[in-house]
């Protein structure tokens, strides 16, 4: 009688990768959120979540790229979350803009930051995905949980509100230089 084979476990390649992949994972979540802590927090969470996906029945193979799709879902996630509270906490009315007009702005880049830093979880989690990450409009919508048609109104919301606060802020930051 022979003994039956046991699968080697899959979360042996994760930790394998992981001193190649932490670097990778962690500037990436860093770079969109600009918190170290929360881009720590994130990383682990990132790190956490892949050990039990990799166990799965027919989960991709284990690599860096696979590392930050997880990464992008964490720090979607923690912006529903923060959305919610927010929405608990105060009601916010925007105004809706049906302006599609390219904006030939040249951005300061650290106010541009500052300024997507300060706007609510989904206008941030909307215009960091479809901008920073360069996703389609109907990848940001399965990302946020929304059909095309909510991710394309809430975009025309994030830009405008983003266009509002930058514009304020600039004209503080010209007014504070003189």
């Amino acid at each position: 009688m022979t003994e039956p084979r046991t699968r080697p476990d899959p979360a042996f390649a994760l930790l394998s990768l992981y001193e190649q992949a932490l670097p990778e994972v962690y500037g990436y979540l860093l770079s969109r959120c600009g918190d170290r802590t929360l881009a720590e927090e994130l990383t682990s969470e990132t790190f956490l979540g892949a050990v039990g996906a990799c166990r799965k029945p027919g989960a991709p193979p284990v690599s860096t790229a696979w590392l930050v799709g997880i990464a992008r879902h964490k720090l979607v996630d923690h912006w529903r979350r923060r959305e919610r509270e927010e929405r608990g906490l105060r009601l916010v009315h925007e105004s809706e803009s049906g302006e599609l007009d390219p904006w030939d702005t040249e951005l300061d880049a650290l106010l541009a930051r500052q300024v997507l830093a300060g706007l609510g979880a989904q206008h941030r989690a909307a215009l960091t995905l479809r901008y920073l990450d360069g996703l389609p409009v109907p990848e940001v919508a399965a990302c946020l949980g929304r059909t095309v048609h909510a991710t394309e109104a809430l975009l025309v919301r994030a830009r405008a509100a983003f266009r509002r606060h930058y514009e304020e802020h600039y004209r503080e930051k010209e007014g504070g230089d003189d």
